[in-house]
């Protein structure tokens, strides 16, 4: 009898799942480099999330994405938290390392920063104050990365303020919270302009905040990719502004966990997102 390697396997989990696109990404990217291993999409309830994370390491799992409701409470189950997905306090990467410690990361925030660097070269987060729209778990993600790649100002806003003022209280002194009415007046030296809000969304309400004072030669950047070209770019690409859709930090993003669990660095190229829209 000839014994075989266990393939590795990774996932992503979370409830509902069946709506993620993470199987097509990294299924393409196992394919395209001819390695060995499967990535499955697992619909685990919140109240089996402790057992879950004890069993799949012994099914053959090396690791896995993690979305809503998960990304907050899989801290508290891990045994190794990196500094970032501590600040930010949300996973969205796990590796079962070899020892059988579970160790959680967020990769949100640098892939954030590629898809911005990748679509937008001249990008200088330096140049000016940011305007961040929204204070939920993805804004946590992209005022860490702002205030790391050194941009001097966060101007903050969201429709109800104690949220935003949480965030205030968690990251300092460089962000100024805006009530949502006055965010317009923000926007006229604004660097970098960005919507972590759903706002846009399919199936959600337009984004409707006029965008007639924004600096045109500001940055915009809209994390909604359902649809690709929001309501929000629109209005800010015709103000002259460079945008940049949110669908390359979903894959940028991704990238570190592939790397970790198969051991291959993918490419993000316009055969990835080709891929991933005709899904």
């Amino acid at each position: 009898m000839t014994d075989h390697p266990r393939l590795p396997l990774a996932g992503v989990i979370g409830s509902p799942i069946a709506h993620s696109r993470s199987p097509v990404l990294h299924g393409y990217w196992l394919r395209r480099y001819g390695l060995k291993g499967h990535y499955i999409p697992l619909d685990i309830a919140q109240a089996d999330l402790a057992e879950a994370l004890k069993m799949l390491p012994r099914m053959g799992f090396v690791g896995l994405n993690v979305t809503i409701p998960h990304k907050e409470s899989i801290l508290a189950l891990a045994d190794i938290v990196t500094d970032r997905a501590a600040l930010i306090g949300a996973a969205n990467t796990i590796i079962f390392r070899k020892d059988g410690k579970v160790h959680a990361d967020n990769t949100d925030g640098s892939g954030f920063v590629a898809n911005l660097r990748q679509y937008a070269p001249n990008w200088n987060p330096a140049a000016g104050p940011a305007v961040v729209f929204g204070a939920g778990g993805a804004a946590r993600a992209v005022v860490a990365a702002l205030i790391e790649v050194g941009v001097p100002e966060i101007r903050l806003t969201n429709r109800t303020r104690p949220r935003a003022e949480a965030l205030r209280a968690a990251f300092g002194a460089k962000i100024t919270v805006l009530d949502w009415v006055q965010s317009q007046g923000a926007l006229s030296d604004a660097a970098t302009v960005v919507n972590t809000t759903a706002l846009g969304m399919v199936g959600k309400p337009e984004f409707t905040l006029s965008l007639e004072d924004i600096n045109p030669a500001a940055l915009v950047n809209d994390l909604v990719y359902t649809p690709l070209e929001t309501s929000f770019l629109k209005a800010a690409a015709a103000r002259g502004c460079t945008v940049v859709d949110g669908l390359g930090m979903l894959l940028h993003q991704a990238a570190p966990g592939f790397e970790r669990w198969f051991g291959q660095r993918p490419e993000v190229d316009q055969a990835t997102r080709d891929v991933v829209l005709a899904s």
